[in-house]
């Protein structure tokens, strides 16, 4: 009986083993399954966020743009602004599909991308970690896309009132090519010369585009003002805005469409999303106070079109610096923009004379630039570690080179806009002509470009 012992115990030891290397297998594959099945659910979170944000920026083109320059020109051209904006849309969209995404963010050099995503070639439903690794780089290119369709349209406030639809529809197209494409490419594309998150050689701030789209369309805009010359009696005639209302409306859609601008260039649903959100938040409602106060002083009294324009011009600045600096932070820079692009559009707009017809300059030129400086002066590793925990971004912080990198990004992004923009004027206007004739500027965008009227009062 001794003698059996061990062999009657063998089976039940090598039972238990196993019994033991099951569940360890057992919990292994739980783990594996949890894994995946947060994975999923991060992604599908990330995902939502970003479809969502995409349709917010889009909404700030139309209805957003269309409507908040729509109101502040003539009647007669209101539905010639609004088509402008509405082009864009459409022709961008067709543009950014067949070559003008490649450009932007495909593989390429410093300066521009290359032509191997032409046609959306390789842009699918997986992600690409250099991007975004956890959203389908199909969602990365179309909210990308509705940042180069708003860009464009945000020019037509300058030579409102006076240029032909064909002439800007040719103008757009070769300004998307020419100045956006390479412009975003350098800084958030692949191997980009200011690209401070994959290693640019001048790592440039720029969290939604405030040297991509507002810098280089407000600059755009004063080129093209200057080109096309003053509207016919600016600035003896008197033209005020048509409908104040109508601009109220879009700067409205327009400060809730850029929390989809900023918090979405997180490009996730994660406490960055919610840093930028707070900040865009907190910028324009100090700029658009900064804006009233400085209007107040002057004047004697705030206006609402000086409050909505601080507003957007708050939502211009703190749009690079959104996902790098503190709520307190945001609020400085709000603050300093609304006083800073008020000056631009009531004293330095007057002193050199030019017809910004709708201050695109002063408000996303003027903003755009200040705020870029603002951001390497603010920004802080604790909203955003973009160099590595532990080290330095702004000025304040202790990093007083990413400054200088701020201004390397300002200047690139101001010499690409006026030799882009004027290269393109000239060849535009020498092949179909860029201003439309005395009489059909007298008789208003609406009847002369497009065969209608934006309000048929009379009938």
């Amino acid at each position: 009986m001794l003698a059996q012992t061990p062999a009657s115990g063998a089976p039940a030891a090598s039972s238990a083993t196993l019994s033991q290397a099951d569940r360890i297998a057992a919990l292994e594959k739980q783990n594996a399954d949890n894994a995946a099945l947060i994975a999923a659910a991060q992604t599908a979170g990330d995902n939502a966020w970003m479809l969502v944000s995409a349709a917010l920026v889009l909404m700030m083109s139309g209805p957003g743009l269309a409507l908040f320059y729509g109101g502040l020109v003539r009647k007669k051209n209101i539905l010639g602004t609004m088509m402008q904006t509405f082009a864009m849309m459409a022709v961008i969209t067709v543009l950014w599909a067949l070559v003008t995404y490649s450009l932007a963010f495909g593989e390429g050099n410093a300066f521009i991308g290359g032509l191997h995503n032409v046609f959306l070639r390789g842009v699918g439903l997986a992600p690409d970690p250099k991007y975004a690794a956890t959203i389908p780089l199909q969602t990365f290119m179309v909210y990308q896309l509705m940042f180069a369709i708003i860009t464009p349209a945000l020019i037509t406030g300058a030579f409102a009132e006076r240029m032909k639809f064909s002439a800007m529809l040719v103008f757009m197209v070769l300004w998307a090519l020419l100045v956006y494409s390479p412009m975003a490419h350098m800084v958030w594309g692949k191997g980009g010369l200011l690209n401070a998150a994959l290693g640019g050689r001048f790592p440039t701030l720029d969290f939604a585009g405030g040297t991509v789209v507002h810098v280089t369309s407000g600059v755009s805009a004063l080129m093209t003002a200057l080109y096309l010359g003053k509207r016919l009696g600016y600035p003896k005639v008197p033209m005020p805005p048509h409908s104040v209302v109508l601009s109220f409306i879009g700067a409205c859609l327009l400060w809730v469409g850029w929390f989809g601008f900023n918090a979405g260039s997180a490009l996730s649903s994660g406490t960055l999303a919610t840093s930028a959100f707070v900040a865009t938040h907190f910028g324009a409602a100090a700029a658009a106070i900064g804006w009233s106060i400085a209007e107040w002083i002057r004047q004697g009294k705030p206006s609402a079109l000086g409050a909505i324009s601080g507003c957007v011009a708050g939502l211009v600045a703190i749009t690079p610096a959104a996902g790098f600096v503190t709520p307190m932070s945001a609020l400085w820079i709000g603050l300093i923009a609304g006083v800073f692009c008020y000056f631009m559009v009531v004293k330095v707009k007057a002193a050199f004379g030019y017809d910004d017809s709708l201050d695109a300059f002063g408000v996303h030129g003027a903003g755009g630039t200040m705020g870029a400086i603002l951001t390497g002066i603010f920004a802080t590793s604790v909203i955003n570690p973009i160099f590595g925990a532990g080290k330095a971004t702004g000025l304040l912080e202790g990093n007083p080179r990413q400054l200088l990198n701020q201004f390397v990004g300002v200047a690139i992004a101001w010499s690409l806009s006026i030799v882009g923009t004027l290269v393109i004027l000239f060849v535009v206007d020498k092949v179909i002509g860029l201003r439309v004739s005395t009489e059909d500027e007298r008789e208003g965008l609406d009847l002369s470009q497009h065969g209608e009227e934006g309000y048929d009062w009379a009938h």
